[in-house]
């Protein structure tokens, strides 16, 4: 919410300095987001009035004007503007001023000159020069009463602060000037200028008829006819200043008169074009079908969930948040009605939203509006129409069907005491609450407390110790060390922390990114094959409704929006929580009951299996290569992979991953038919682990390094095409080779073209060299044959293997 400091200090002017008042604002809980001059800082310019203006003897777009500015001689400056005419007052820069910073920083000074041979001294000013407003189309007119010779920043008041609040929803009552001046005097104790509406006397007795058939929308409304104004009147200057630095434009002179008043006392209003309306009102919830073109262009369709205004034909007005294009006010209009009422919040809550905007009445209705006060905003829009616009208003029509009924609030003050973390005395809480015009009553300990009809925020015991310590002064809360014990948390040495897994995979080439824990879901569905999942409540975008149970398709979409900007080689992952339906799961401090919120590492390699360099060819990232990443992002861990199948994954280039025969994860290629669906030039390499199986480690053993030298054989054996490298691995280290057999390296694979080499198509032949060893004395060429027999019975019996001839 942004207002002028000036506004503020009419209804409550404390001894206090900008910055002082914007940190009081501040420490009781109404932020100040940001405080910022009315104008940007110029000297020398005042108020003028054109007394001749004459063509310019060599320019067809120039003229010379005569310009009165107070000092007993007319200056002679030369204009373009297409504006300047003799009459009106407008700023006038004298010799010697200095206007805003331009582009370069640097103030621009007004010197004594000559444009096209005529002497300028001095030059008339747009809005847009002195940076005032944007506006920049000619010379910014000033009213014709304006002081000639005046300073122009003391005539506008350029010297005021703009405030911009940063309110919390609880704030409601604070969504005005006069709101705001209601706390500054509650903290500071600065007189509050008390709101005064006298009643306009009715100059005819025509009222419109108006029927409430839903009160759980609407509790109480408020009208009343004005005849004969003049729309087209021109808003006051006054007006228009105050909005601008509200930061709301002018539009007409109704219009502005209700947005004046809305952010004088937060009271949203709406004025019709009687003569547009059928019949009589009618406050009701919408029908399905009904249609509505708002005052903003867009046209709507409404259903039983909406609240409306509607007339004998159609609906004419969406309740609580716009109006109606068919009822609006335009030049012709000459009858007029004006409306305020209190719209229930939950009535109005979220409405806009559905129809993608969000306006001012919407935004203060869905917070809570003071019911008590719509015949007296209407008393003073009334005042203001007839002052600006003319007219004969009418009687009051005030219908309260449904008001809010607030209920005692009880403070229990050694409760507050506890909470706020100091001692509050009972007379402590009475003091704060009247101070905020609370009306409250103690006994026996227990503060009671009414709540006013604008304040919607306060109606439990917490909500009343916010106001007291608001009161009291944040900054006035003792320091204290906390008493609690503190346990340091010492991770297992079996264990290393997530910052070592993320330095490992960085190491590895890989950037860490971060995600929404909700996803799409139809990742959820291909991803995952998870076609139940998690919903949202309250999605924060539609698209964004489920949670996630696989992190794969988060890295998927970074990867298609790195594409999408020429990225050729994007190595990624994600270290976060996915989130599973689990029955088991019981409700604690960390956990919600049936929900299980596991930590998962989550990889992506595509393009380039390394960086371009002179030494290594190009060749695109695969499986053995994302492979290898795993196996040393889990190292020492010794992982097996056994061929799998994944909703995500390459039918046949997918594995799963097994540490101590304990599957934590999967990995493999991009399915092509999620491939041709992102439209990828490439299959991204994937994986997927458990985190606390990543996090594990062994505890380190000592041991003595070997005093007597290894052997090394190679042994060539014939297996089928269907033996795998883990199987045939398996089998050698299963020979019972009394503890000899340290290593086994298979180097090569060799599959004849033709069956001339004693080899089946179906065969291959495969070359392992075994290290054999022993700590206890050099091996003997007995034992090396024995362990080396061994090993070829194992792998005849495992797998069919025959010694290659």
């Amino acid at each position: 919410m942004q207002f002028p400091e000036s506004w503020l200090r009419e209804f409550c002017n404390p001894p206090l300095s900008t910055q002082q008042l914007a940190d009081a604002l501040t420490m009781a809980g109404l932020e100040v987001e940001e405080t910022a001059p009315a104008a940007p800082p110029f000297t020398g310019v005042v108020v003028g009035e054109i007394k001749v203006c004459e063509q310019h003897p060599n320019a067809d777009r120039l003229r010379v004007c005569q310009v009165d500015v107070g000092t007993g001689s007319l200056l002679s400056i030369v204009c373009g503007a297409p504006n300047a005419r003799v009459g009106i007052r407008v700023p006038v820069a004298t010799v010697g001023a200095l206007l805003p910073p331009g582009d370069d920083g640097k103030p621009f000074e007004i010197k004594l000159g000559k444009l096209r041979g005529v002497e300028s001294q001095g030059m008339l000013c747009s809005a847009s020069e002195l940076k005032i407003t944007e506006e920049a189309s000619g010379l910014f007119e000033l009213p014709v009463d304006a002081p000639i010779g005046t300073n122009l920043r003391d005539y506008m008041k350029l010297d005021d602060t703009l405030f911009t609040l940063k309110l919390t929803p609880n704030l409601g009552h604070c969504l005005s000037v006069f709101g705001v001046a209601r706390e500054v005097s509650a903290i500071t104790g600065a007189a509050l200028k008390t709101a005064s509406f006298p009643a306009v006397p009715a100059a005819h007795a025509d009222k419109l008829a108006v029927k409430i058939s839903a009160p759980d929308l609407c509790g109480r409304f408020s009208g009343r006819i004005v005849k004969g104004v003049n729309t087209q009147a021109k808003t006051p200057q006054w007006m228009v200043d105050r909005l601008a630095r509200c930061g709301q434009r002018s539009v007409t002179a109704l219009v502005d008169i209700s947005n004046y008043v809305m952010f004088e006392y937060g009271r949203p209003s709406h004025i019709f074009d009687l003569d547009k309306i059928h019949g009589g009102l009618d406050v009701r919830w919408g029908k399905a079908g009904e249609s509505l073109k708002l005052l903003n262009g867009n046209t709507i369709t409404i259903d039983d969930k909406v609240g409306v205004i509607a007339d004998n034909q159609a609906v004419e007005s969406l309740a609580g948040i716009m109006g109606g294009d068919s009822t609006s006010v335009t030049d012709d209009t000459q009858n007029i009605y004006i409306e305020a009422a209190f719209w229930w919040p939950d009535a109005v809550a979220g409405r806009s939203r559905r129809f993608n905007f969000a306006t001012d009445a919407g935004h203060r209705f869905e917070r809570g509006v003071d019911p008590s006060q719509t015949v007296e905003h209407i008393e003073r829009i009334t005042q203001l129409v007839l002052d600006i616009c003319g007219g004969q208003a009418g009687p009051m029509d005030d219908q309260q069907i449904n008001l809010p009924v607030r209920k005692p609030v009880a403070l229990r003050v050694a409760r507050a005491s506890k909470v706020i973390g100091m001692p509050v005395t009972a007379a402590q809480c009475l003091d704060a609450f009247k101070r905020l015009g609370l009306p409250a009553a103690e006994q026996g300990g227990v503060v009671t407390v009414t709540p006013p009809a604008y304040r919607f925020d306060i109606s439990i015991e917490e909500d009343l110790i916010e106001e007291v310590v608001r009161m009291l002064g944040f900054d006035n809360l003792p320091t204290s060390l906390p008493i609690a014990p503190i346990a340091p948390q010492v991770r297992s040495e079996t264990q290393r922390g997530r910052f070592a897994v993320r330095r490992a995979l960085a190491g590895l080439g890989y950037q860490e990114t971060i995600n929404f824990s909700f996803v799409e879901e139809r990742w959820e569905t291909e991803l995952a094959g998870n076609t139940n999942p998690i919903r949202l409540l309250n999605p924060i975008a539609s698209q964004l409704s489920v949670m996630r149970s696989s992190l794969l398709g988060s890295l998927l979409q970074i990867l298609k929006h790195n594409l999408d900007r020429k990225a050729s080689r994007v190595r990624i992952f994600e270290l976060g929580r996915v989130f599973k339906r689990d029955a088991s799961v019981a409700t604690s401090d960390s956990q919600v009951a049936g929900i299980a919120q596991p930590l998962r590492i989550a990889g992506l390699s595509f393009g380039a299996a390394a960086q371009r360099q002179w030494s290594v060819k190009d060749a695109a990232a695969d499986f053995f290569d994302i492979k290898g990443d795993v196996e040393s992002l889990l190292a020492p861990l010794q992982a097996t992979f056994e061929a799998a199948e994944h909703p995500a994954m390459h039918p046949g280039r997918c594995a799963s991953v097994l540490v101590d025969g304990k599957a934590i994860g999967v990995i493999g290629e991009l399915h092509p038919r999620w491939k041709q669906g992102y439209e990828l030039p490439l299959a991204p390499m994937l994986f997927e682990l458990d985190l606390a199986a990543v996090m594990q480690r062994d505890m380190p053993v000592a041991s003595s390094l070997s005093k007597f030298q290894d052997v090394e054989r190679d042994i060539a054996v014939i297996v089928r095409e269907s033996v795998s490298h883990a199987a045939l691995m398996a089998a050698i280290h299963a020979a019972p080779c009394k503890g000899l057999l340290r290593d086994a390296l298979l180097f090569d694979v060799y599959r004849p073209k033709d069956a001339s080499v004693g080899m089946e198509s179906s065969e291959k032949s495969v070359t392992v060299r075994l290290t054999l060893g022993s700590s206890e004395a050099t091996l003997t060429d007995e034992q090396i044959e024995a362990a080396v027999a061994a090993v070829l019975k194992q792998l005849e019996g495992s797998v069919s293997a025959r010694l290659r001839a």
